[in-house]
């Protein structure tokens, strides 16, 4: 635990106390494992303490939600050698990602294999993939490469027997507020196969089917109806056999029960239902998603249900 004591203000100037709190908000975000919250209190004696662990005392105590910036998942790695410029990606999700390389501007460029190219990497470190060099010895160059990159292989494709369990409790039964092509939200290539399931919040949700967990969104706290909010809701991503992914959007602060590169089996408790981002109550939304000429789309499933395999309706009560 990481501890700062601040000494009484007949001690130390505004200024001094300001920056000893900046320096440990600048430790907690500089650690390995990222702080999300920062607890502040005062003892008996006047002094001031900041920890980003719940302290034992009796005192009142604030506790400050702390942004937290998520790690960056794509990495470009380029190695010099005998006047070539050679390319890898580090990928540093669990499942495999598609990449569309391309030169915005080059002068006297030229690359091999010619650029612009696409690129399924999976996980871990990639082979070389193509190569920027020099096409005349005696003319300066100069280029400005790019890319764009998407979540899933290109070549998914989920089988024809595929159903899922429901994303909860074997016995539990909640109501479908809003199915395929739903009217209020359901209406883009990203969300038209999405399903929301209302439940009270910290709901347990369970995983549909076996999959290795791809990325995971924990630390976001708030909800609303604007553009902002569409990309901060807590989240997991589940990668299946057939390259499909399930993702399971609207959870609690800090509820998620898995980890990214973990195995999880069907049934099995990952998170808890809440209600952050773009939302307007407490629900989950589940999607089946695959990657589409490098977009991400959700696209139409069957839940396991107590009457067999079903089409997810708008008012259905859905349980297993």
């Amino acid at each position: 635990m990481l501890t700062v004591i601040l000494l009484p203000m007949k001690f130390l100037s505004t200024r001094i106390i300001y920056s000893s709190l900046s320096l440990l908000i600048l430790q907690l975000f500089s650690s390995p494992a990222l702080a999300k919250k920062l607890y502040q209190y005062q003892d008996s004696k006047g002094q001031w303490h900041y920890s980003d662990k719940p302290p034992q005392t009796k005192q009142k105590v604030a506790v400050k939600q702390l942004r937290v910036e998520h790690k960056k998942y794509i990495t470009l790695q380029k190695t010099k050698k005998d006047g070539l410029r050679s390319y890898q990606v580090f990928n540093e999700y669990h499942a495999p990602v598609e990449l569309r390389f391309f030169l915005k501007k080059s002068e006297n460029v030229e690359t091999t294999p010619v650029l612009p190219k696409k690129f399924v990497v999976e996980h871990g470190l990639s082979e070389p993939l193509f190569t920027v060099s020099q096409k005349s010895k005696f003319r300066g160059w100069s280029y400005n490469l790019s890319y764009k990159y998407t979540v899933g292989s290109p070549f998914a494709q989920q089988g024809e027997n595929a159903v899922y369990l429901p994303p909860f409790a074997k016995d539990a039964k909640f109501r479908i507020s809003q199915a395929f092509n739903g009217k209020f939200s359901h209406h883009n290539d990203y969300n038209r196969y999405a399903v929301d399931i209302v439940m009270p919040l910290k709901t347990p949700i369970h995983a549909t089917r076996v999959g290795i967990v791809v990325d995971v969104r924990n630390d976001f706290f708030k909800n609303g109806l604007t553009q902002s909010h569409k990309s901060r809701a807590n989240k997991i991503r589940i990668l299946h056999d057939d390259g499909t992914m399930a993702s399971y959007v609207h959870l609690s602060l800090e509820t998620v029960q898995v980890y990214e590169g973990l195995k999880v089996s069907a049934g099995q408790l990952i998170g808890y239902s809440g209600n952050t981002g773009y939302s307007t109550g407490p629900h989950l939304h589940f999607s089946i998603m695959q990657n589409k000429g490098m977009n991400l789309v959700s696209i139409p499933f069957r839940f396991t249900t107590k009457k067999g395999a079903q089409k997810p309706k708008r008012g259905d009560w859905l349980s297993w």
